[in-house]
């Protein structure tokens, strides 16, 4: 008999992950270097949709993931069934243990591109094996609170509920997709797993069959309405939204609901043009004595779609959005990389960089330390900080940011704080970071982008906000850039 898991708890996903991490693992061990210390970092190096920022999202699942790395007697059976690694190699997996040091950035901060999101230390051959779960579960997530966080801003104060399971890609995508949709700003899903797992707001009413079933419109709405009275919504448009389910709905309003006490929550509408039918059944319904009856819109909808019929009049109060959140639809791909940034010899860090024609491809080298600078007064982020970890700076000296590939653009920060960006959730392989809940992440996320001033938070065209390198930091890549083009001329 099929097993039945617990989708949360009992999958061993140890063995998600490229192939060729494991041939590189078994050739570390072969090569007696498996134990080396090695640093990687994960970031990214472009928002999505021309946007300003992303939302961090995942980091709970990367602990999850990072807390139960075991390799069952199945497994090690498999690989060995390849007949290209070596017993030694298998008989390490066999007693894996995890024992690295990881760093990340708290979900729900606003990131930008080139920022080490997470970084690892630890022994190569682990380092080096978990890169595809690291970037899976930070780039898909991350992408999804990134577009739901669009949506919803768009949206102009007004709820989204997010409604894609059924288009999701895969049952992950539905159940995690709705989680990082609730951090971005949706304020609850149809995903009923979703609330089981994370304790988000699940909600739904009826579909388009439930009208069809009865004998007429009027038959399905007072069934409903019956049913449950004091969460009454109706879905208007399975015939005609405005000859035949406002009066419909109305009429129910009247000779069910208000007779017994009740007020209706809510009418939605999932066809049509939606800015004409939201302002005619505004209307209707305001002038048969519901004005407190809500109108909720959905139907393929994203930012772009928000933003046109919010500015066309469209009398909206709830949005509900599918497939084109839960895909990002408009770019679906997050781009996160994982690099090698340094190693240690003897115990000193040992900095590499990758260098390529392509220069935002060229990485930033050694371990390092993520800072967003703060104005005292205002309290609003001036620029984020990459610097290294062993340097020491002083809040009450000027500090100078200056771009770090257009170094002439300079600016001088003189009345500044500084706030490490990230936090150790692993060490020696321990988790030592308890996750908050994804509604607090969701509050993290309005109180942090807030900080941003509105011109880095607009829709189009933003304003680019400075991720600067030290001064240290810049001299150790130049140097690098340096010494790596003069030994391959």
């Amino acid at each position: 008999m099929t097993k039945v898991f617990d989708v949360k708890n009992d999958r061993n996903l140890t063995m998600l992950t490229d192939f060729y991490e494991l041939t590189m693992g078994n050739g570390y061990f072969s090569n007696d270097i498996y134990d080396k210390v090695a640093y990687f970092d994960m970031f990214f190096r472009r928002v999505p949709d021309g946007g300003g920022y992303c939302i961090m999202a995942g980091v709970e699942q990367l602990i999850e993931y990072l807390s139960n790395l075991r390799f069952n007697d199945d497994d090690i059976e498999y690989l060995k069934g390849k007949n290209i690694f070596s017993q030694d190699f298998l008989n390490y997996l066999r007693n894996f243990e995890f024992s690295c040091d990881v760093w990340a950035v708290p979900e729900g901060n606003p990131v930008f591109p080139n920022e080490p999101l997470v970084t690892v230390k630890g022994p190569i051959i682990q380092a080096q094996f978990i890169e595809t779960m690291i970037l899976l579960t930070i780039n898909h997530q991350t992408l999804i609170a990134t577009k739901a966080n669009r949506i919803c801003r768009e949206a102009n104060g007004r709820p989204v509920i997010e409604l894609g399971s059924r288009r999701a890609q895969g049952y992950d995508g539905a159940i995690y997709g709705a989680r990082a949709a609730m951090i971005g700003g949706c304020t609850s899903t149809a995903c009923t797993i979703a609330e089981q797992m994370f304790d988000i707001p699940a909600s739904g009413t009826m579909a388009h069959s439930w009208v069809q079933l009865f004998s007429t419109e009027y038959e399905a709405f007072a069934a409903w309405a019956k049913t449950y009275p004091d969460n009454c919504v109706f879905l208007v448009d399975t015939y005609n939204v405005i000859k035949s389910g406002i009066p419909n709905a109305i009429k129910v309003f009247d000779e069910i609901l208000t007779p017994q006490g009740y007020r209706p929550r809510a009418i939605r509408i999932d066809s049509g043009d939606i800015t004409y039918l939201s302002k005619k059944c505004r209307k209707m319904l305001d002038d048969a004595g519901y004005p407190d009856c809500k109108i909720i819109v959905s139907n393929s909808l994203d930012e772009y779609i928000i933003s046109d019929v919010l500015k066309q009049g469209a009398t909206i109060d709830i949005f509900g959005v599918g497939e084109r959140l839960i895909t990002a639809k408009s770019e679906p791909v997050f781009g996160g990389v994982y690099k090698l940034v340094a190693i240690e010899e003897n115990g000193e860090i040992i900095p590499k960089i990758k260098i390529s024609e392509n220069e935002e491809k060229i990485t930033n080298p050694g371990f390092k330390k993520l800072y967003r600078v703060f104005d005292k007064n205002s309290h609003m982020a001036i620029a984020d900080l990459i610097a290294l970890g062993n340097e020491e700076l002083d809040e009450n000296q000027p500090l100078e940011l200056f771009n770090p590939i257009h170094t002439w653009k300079r600016k001088k920060a003189t009345n500044y704080y500084l706030k490490d960006m990230r936090v150790q959730i692993f060490n020696k392989g321990k988790s030592c970071y308890s996750s908050p809940s994804v509604m607090d992440i969701r509050d993290l996320v309005i109180s942090e982008s807030n900080k941003l001033w509105p011109e880095v938070l607009r829709f189009e065209n933003p304003h680019t906000y400075y991720v600067d390198l030290s001064e240290e930091l810049w001299i150790l890549k130049q140097g690098l850039l340096h010494k790596y083009s003069n030994m391959y001329k």
